[in-house]
């Protein structure tokens, strides 16, 4: 299965990420991760990105999809991936499919988790807070200002690819609203994959 979960900062991306992977064996591809991993290592793309990620800017989209393209072929995700943060903007979204045709893969399905913008603030102060009460490092860009330019750049950027893969046909549209247990079930239900309740 080969998913990319679409939503603003804080609209619950990585938890859904993770509760699919562990149900159906395939590998998270998270780009911030992937780019927070090489920043950390100081690798000349880690120091390249930094300051703009600090900033909560977007990284130019050749790096991206150059370190998305390198991580598909690695043997673990060869069953199936999760692209969380990526594809940003329009021509990502045309560039993966470039990319994944000349590999001869498909995509399964696009989730969008729906949100409330309102909302993604108090997440995000939860997050905070749930960090720091388990002594964690904070993200450099979990602040308020940094957040709102990200929702910002997720709303003019991103909103757009949301339309790019509805009218491939591939887009499923998922209430992030909901409780955590609610949105799993749902994105199971849009998938396809609702297993038959216990007896």
């Amino acid at each position: 299965m080969r998913l990319i979960l679409l939503g603003p900062p804080g609209c619950g991306k990585g938890t859904q990420s993770k509760r699919l992977t562990d149900k159906y064996g395939i590998v998270p591809l998270s780009t911030g991760d992937m780019l927070r991993a090489a920043v950390k290592a100081g690798t000349p793309v880690g120091l390249k990105v930094r300051d703009l990620m600090d900033l909560g800017e977007l990284v130019p989209d050749e790096v991206v999809v150059a370190i998305v393209a390198d991580r598909i072929d690695q043997p673990d995700a060869k069953n199936g991936f999760i692209l969380d943060g990526f594809p940003r903007t329009v021509p990502q979204a045309e560039a993966l499919d470039r990319m994944l045709e000349r590999k001869g893969v498909k995509l399964d399905a696009v989730i969008e988790l729906k949100v409330d913008e309102g909302i993604l603030h108090e997440r995000i102060a939860k997050r905070v807070a749930d960090a720091k009460a388990r002594g964690e490092t904070l993200r450099a860009d979990d602040n308020p200002e940094t957040l709102e330019k990200r929702v910002h750049a997720y709303r003019m950027q991103t909103a757009p690819v949301v339309s790019y893969y509805a009218k491939h046909g591939l887009l499923r549209t998922v209430d992030g609203m909901a409780p955590i247990d609610a949105v799993s079930a749902e994105i199971d239900r849009v998938l396809g994959r609702v297993e038959a309740p216990a007896p």
